[in-house]
């Protein structure tokens, strides 16, 4: 009886592990052997409200007697500079929304809708995708990167923000992004 349970057991494990290395082995080949690229992305996002040519208009309003501006959604077309300075070199655009998603006093937080269009460099014509919850109140800020496009297909990772100025008075700001995304 005891040789029939080591026997019976044997073979679980042994069907098991097959299973399991059978599946690792067809991924492997499916990738072509690529190990996976962790790239990092370092801009400045210039989000503008006010002046002549703001990049950053309303679309929707919040509704009447909605506390913090809980419902307001802005439309984007922000320029990414590689320094702080707006008169740096432009290596891309962030385009999509964001709009007030909290609707707590102490918790003010943006839902984010972008996509980070590169216009020059190593990854021009090539696109990373950012969508997620932004505490804009938080130092630095997490945010999923879920796409991208060209060199930067199948990207996967996460976006840190962190505003270096900001003018109370017309809304606008600076933040600095640092993405590490993967491509396999």
């Amino acid at each position: 009886m005891s040789s029939f349970l080591y026997y019976s057991i044997f073979i679980l494990y042994a069907t098991f592990i097959y299973c399991i290395d059978g599946v690792l082995i067809r991924q492997f080949v499916r990738s072509g052997g690529k190990t996976e690229n962790l790239t990092h992305l370092h801009f400045f996002f210039h989000d503008i409200l006010g002046g002549k040519n703001p990049t950053s208009v309303r679309i929707i309003g919040p509704p009447n007697g909605t506390a913090g501006g809980f419902g307001s959604t802005m439309m984007i077309d922000n320029a990414l500079t590689e320094e702080q300075d707006r008169a740096s070199k432009l290596i891309g655009r962030a385009q999509g929304f964001y709009s007030v998603a909290s609707q707590q006093a102490d918790e003010f937080a943006f839902l984010m809708v972008m996509n980070c269009v590169f216009v020059e460099g190593k990854y021009k014509g090539s696109s990373i995708s950012i969508l997620g919850r932004n505490p804009v109140m938080n130092n630095v800020r997490e945010m999923p990167v879920v796409g991208g496009t060209g060199q930067l297909r199948f990207a996967r990772g996460y976006a840190l923000a962190h505003t270096v100025w900001f003018d109370a008075d017309t809304g606008d700001a600076i933040v600095e992004y640092n993405v590490y995304v993967s491509d396999s």
